[in-house]
């Protein structure tokens, strides 16, 4: 922690940026809050640990606008999914990487706070303590212990990459690649169900959704300056949560995320009526990856899987 502390005291004293966004503690427990570091003495705010859940990427793109024009070059602290957000905004012309200063940290997975509050059962938790491969959750008149992975974000237990790929400042020790057997279990145990199961799981799980938006709002890869639901002429689908316009919503917004999501899971844990989210982006993602070799956010220099064109690529999905 000290390391990264000192690491930003060091960057802001030589001017190398003018702002740094990271994590500071937050008002509850397991709930880090962004911080924008201005100054030396503000940097002793800083903190990484499970509780960083937020991809800060995005005010990269979503602040784009008010950020440019108050600091010429921000640093930017990140986990692997994030750095492959920065990425992705670099190899789409969103930001220029040069004006961004990225903080790599290792990451051993952050935590879902709703499985927390699903294993306390309704007890309010009021502190926790890692101890090896377990936490120990604390509140009034209780103490219980579990395995550390039973409340980390279904991405992490999936994670590849929990180093930043693309880095200036790299703090503590790389994790490196991490080998994932089963990383798209979730699509195989989709793709196993007949063509009727899986639109009953699809009409199932999207009949939940009440159409907020938290996920298109704090996803990374959602920087359109106006969504195609909000746009009036010509109007693509209904406002109202009616099943069919939420399939549509999902399904469209999946395929415009194709190539292009890093799978840091915000959508999951922001979304309010617990869809599960990550079966469709994974489903893209699986796609994406074995007909085009991509995976988004790895390589600042190559290009986007939409954006190149191979004459080896599987052309099965032409008919005729």
């Amino acid at each position: 922690m000290q390391q990264l502390i000192n690491q930003v005291k060091k960057i802001l004293k030589a001017k190398e940026v003018d702002l740094v966004i990271g994590w500071g503690k937050g008002s509850l427990p397991f709930s880090a809050t962004p911080v924008f570091i201005e100054t030396e003495e503000d940097a002793d705010k800083l903190i990484f640990d499970q509780t960083c859940r937020n991809n800060l990427t995005s005010y990269l793109t979503k602040d784009k606008r008010r950020l440019t024009k108050a600091y010429e070059k921000i640093g930017i602290i990140v986990k692997g999914c994030d750095s492959r957000s920065v990425v992705l905004y670099a190899v789409e012309n969103q930001i220029k990487r040069e004006d961004v200063v990225l903080i790599g940290v290792p990451c051993q997975g952050v935590f879902e706070k709703k499985k927390i509050a699903k294993l306390a059962e309704g007890k309010e938790v009021l502190e926790y303590k890692i101890n090896g491969d377990n936490i120990i959750l604390n509140g009034r008149d209780f103490e219980s212990k579990y395995p550390l992975k039973d409340v980390l974000c279904d991405s992490c237990l999936t994670c590849q990459y929990p180093d930043a790929p693309e880095y200036d400042f790299f703090i503590g020790t790389p994790r490196k690649e991490v080998s994932i057997p089963e990383a798209y279990k979730i699509v195989e145990d989709f793709e196993k169900k007949s063509a009727e199961e899986r639109w009953n799981y699809i009409k199932e799980e999207y009949s939940k959704c009440i159409r907020c938006y938290a996920c298109r709002n704090v996803c990374p890869s959602c920087y359109c300056p106006e969504c195609f639901v909000d746009q009036n002429d010509p109007q693509w689908i209904g406002k109202t949560p009616e099943v069919t316009d939420s399939i549509i919503f999902h399904l469209i917004r999946n395929l415009h995320i194709a190539g292009r999501c890093v799978d840091c899971g915000a959508c999951v844990s922001a979304c309010p009526v617990d869809l599960d989210l990550r079966v469709m982006s994974k489903k893209v993602e699986k796609e994406i990856k074995e007909r085009f070799d991509y995976l988004a956010g790895i390589d600042i220099n190559e290009k986007p899987a939409m954006a190149t064109y191979c004459e080896n690529e599987k052309q099965d999905f032409i008919m005729g």
